[in-house]
């Protein structure tokens, strides 16, 4: 299963977490990863390309692991893509619910 954690404060969200393998289905045929993959690396490189905000990221391949926060308050654009990926994950979960956890933590 692919954990989640969506960093909230203040009401803005402000990072997130992944961790894990859906199990869905084998390496390079797991459709539900590929989807979480590509929401969570399209949502970084947006931000990192189009807006002038500040962040820290780790990532672990082989654990499956992205941990990705903003340094600061997030600006407008920012704040839209992290909205824009919170609901193509939120979307994810609702039709793959026993391979994917997403959970929301106040930092």
């Amino acid at each position: 299963m692919t954990n989640i954690t969506i960093y909230c404060s203040n009401n803005d969200y402000v990072g997130f977490r992944v961790s894990g393998h859906s199990g869905y289905s084998e390496a390079g045929y797991d459709i539900v990863c590929a989807g979480i993959s590509a929401l969570t690396i399209n949502c970084m490189n947006s931000i990192e390309e189009l807006t002038e905000e500040r962040f820290s990221v780790f990532q672990h391949e082989d654990d499956g692991v992205i941990d990705y926060m903003l340094d600061d308050k997030p600006g407008m654009e920012a704040e839209i893509l992290l909205k824009s990926l919170v609901l193509g994950l939120r979307d994810l979960e609702k039709e793959y619910k026993d391979f994917i956890s997403l959970d929301y933590k106040e930092v």
